[in-house]
């Protein structure tokens, strides 16, 4: 893979879950920037002040103060370009009901477990143009 996005957003609490997907992705050279946030309130605030402007976003689900579905509420509200976004829900649950309020929800993209791999980023690539 060649530098397949502009800008990739990691939306997760988890320091060391972030540090492995972000060396991931830099490793295959998935995109040119890769942010990360810890918080997804401070992702909201980076999207909708313009701070940063994904091509895609990988987003986790469970998180304090602001849940992944919380979050989807919020970015509903912001006022950018959301079509050329490609969100895909993060995570660790094998929970049923999250799987399908990934699917009912018309940002999700996808849904993948984790850990990201360099298989599913392929997979990803093939999928959705990259």
């Amino acid at each position: 893979m060649n530098l397949s996005y502009h800008t990739c957003l990691l939306i997760d609490d988890n320091y060391i879950d972030n540090f492995v997907t972000k060396k991931l992705l830099e490793s295959i050279k998935f995109a040119n920037n890769i942010v990360v946030c810890q918080s997804p309130s401070g992702a909201i605030e980076l999207l909708r002040d313009g701070a940063v402007k994904p091509d895609v976003i990988f987003l986790d689900i469970r998180m304090p103060l602001m849940n992944g579905f919380q979050f989807l509420e919020e970015y509903d509200k912001i006022n950018i370009e959301k079509e050329s976004i490609k969100i895909f829900l993060l995570s660790s649950s094998f929970d049923p009901t999250d799987i399908k309020r990934s699917l009912d929800n018309k940002y999700i993209t996808q849904f993948v477990h984790k850990p990201l791999t360099y298989k599913v980023l392929e997979d990803i690539c093939h999928d959705f143009s990259c």
